[in-house]
């Protein structure tokens, strides 16, 4: 089989990587929409990159009082995030071939993690719905470490642990009295984080799953 027939058939793997790439563009739109209003200064004008939360973005009117143009597009972001996520978490234990059990706890928590996360289009509490995508995002995670220790990725096994590392940061600043005007930049950071490792992983998928099939 030629080599450019088997960049084709796999090229699929690597969609969580082109739906990271479309969220991030459709982020700046959003972004760049924002009537404006943070968490700062409620009268600020735009949005502002070290004081806006990406939850502002989903509301429908923003912090200033206005309506928010930026929803839509800041929605159909959220949607192909979690679209595309949740086909990485479908395919992570198959190509990695984590055991039965554990294979499909990480696709149902990891999938489920992503279909709490879209409820935040929803009125339901917030936190509520953070956390409990946190918890099914975090038993999902198990299976990503489990798997990367498997076919000795290390080094992305070490990516992984700077990640719960930021989530503890986040939920270190979010919890202490004063330190929550730091969070907006640092959710930033680890949300920017965590898609890179992501899409690094996915990537090594593709690699991998390139040479077993030139193999063939």
């Amino acid at each position: 089989m030629a080599p450019q027939s088997i960049k084709v058939n796999s090229i699929w793997i690597l969609t969580p990587v082109f739906g990271a790439l479309l969220f991030v563009v459709l982020y700046i739109i959003a972004a760049d929409s924002y009537p404006g209003g943070s968490q700062a200064d409620k009268n600020s004008v735009g949005f502002s990159w070290i004081n806006n939360y990406w939850c502002n973005l989903l509301n429908d009117n923003a912090v200033n009082g206005q309506h928010n143009p930026a929803k839509p597009v800041a929605m159909a972001g959220m949607l192909v995030l979690c679209v595309t996520l949740s086909f990485f978490w479908y395919i992570f234990p198959q190509y990695i071939r984590l055991r039965s059990m554990l294979a499909r706890t990480t696709q149902i928590c990891g999938i489920l993690a992503m279909a709490t996360a879209f409820l935040l289009y929803t009125h339901f509490n917030h936190d509520f719905i953070i956390n409990l995508a946190s918890i099914f995002g975090l038993v999902a995670t198990v299976g990503i470490f489990v798997g990367l220790h498997k076919v000795r990725w290390y080094w992305l096994f070490a990516f992984g642990w700077l990640n719960i590392f930021l989530v503890g940061l986040n939920n270190y600043l979010y919890n202490t009295n004063g330190m929550i005007v730091y969070l907006p930049l640092v959710q930033k950071i680890s949300f920017a984080s965590f898609l890179l490792w992501f899409c690094c992983i996915d990537i090594n998928l593709y690699r991998k799953s390139f040479v077993q099939t030139a193999r063939v």
